[in-house]
């Protein structure tokens, strides 16, 4: 049997190889020369300059989109019309009035080669006041573009869905209080509706509602004014009947409030005369 060693006799001139250990050289990577140069003008401020709070990212939240026109600025007494009526963030306070209202007042203004929606950009958040400015002031710099972008975000602070599913409950449950009259009723219903423009409910549901919340003289009366059946009619006829219903009752109830003043004024008169007689 041939061993291993039996090829190579012994003393042979041969030699076996020795076997290298290589190691590999690491990546080592430069500095670059740009970071060195970053680095050089810091290194030449002094430590005051450095530890001094930084003056960016204090940009406005609303961007205000270029404006071609010569010699355009906003008034004071503009900004001021605004600023008469600021919107807080109070839990009773109405974003969607407050935004009506304020497109309201910027609808009137005119100015040529400038958009009506940049200039409600421009001076909406001079109609926020309290914790509804502190929002806006937080609100990341840039980070509104449109005037529908900033309609959606005040919205949404201060309507949250919570509160609508709050008022559209408070809608579907609408009850006819105790001695409260029609027109005071139905005057009701419609504040509740505007207090959440957007409930959803179609003029159908709306009428079926306040109807079934009325007690039952004011359905009887309601249904006697519709002709017998307020459902023989059409939804927009039956809105006019309640609105035409509404304001009968209006006028006899400030008729009769009228005459009790009218009465008592009468009735003050006499006994004043007969308290100078008596004094002669």
């Amino acid at each position: 049997m041939r061993t291993r060693n039996s090829n190579f006799p012994n003393n042979s001139p041969v030699t076996i190889p020795r076997r290298r250990n290589r190691r590999r050289a690491p990546n080592v990577v430069e500095p670059e020369l740009r970071t060195i140069v970053e680095v050089a003008p810091m290194a030449e401020r002094t430590m005051e300059e450095l530890l001094r709070a930084p003056t960016e990212g204090y940009g406005e939240a609303i961007v205000i989109p270029e404006i071609n026109a010569d010699h355009f600025e906003i008034k004071t007494n503009l900004l001021q019309l605004v600023q008469a009526s600021p919107f807080h963030g109070f839990e009773r306070e109405n974003p969607h009035t407050h935004i009506n209202n304020f497109k309201r007042i910027t609808s009137t203004l005119k100015f040529r080669d400038v958009p009506n929606d940049v200039i409600k950009l421009m001076m909406f958040p001079y109609s926020l006041e309290g914790a509804a400015r502190v929002w806006y002031d937080k609100e990341p710099p840039n980070s509104i573009l449109t005037w529908e972008d900033l309609v959606t975000k005040f919205v949404n602070q201060f309507f949250p869905p919570s509160k609508t599913t709050h008022l559209k409950n408070e809608i579907s449950r609408f009850t006819q209080k105790f001695e409260e009259t029609f027109s005071e009723a139905w005057e009701r219903f419609k504040e509740m509706l505007r207090a959440c423009p957007h409930h959803g409910f179609t003029e159908l549901t709306q009428i079926d509602t306040f109807y079934n919340g009325l007690n039952d003289n004011d359905q009887d009366s309601l249904n006697a004014a519709a002709g017998g059946n307020l459902l023989s009619k059409t939804t927009r006829e039956a809105l006019n009947i309640i609105e035409n219903k509404s304001k009968v009752r209006y006028l006899q109830n400030k008729s009769n409030v009228s005459r009790m003043n009218t009465t008592s004024r009468e009735s003050s008169s006499k006994t004043d005369e007969r308290i100078n007689k008596l004094a002669d």
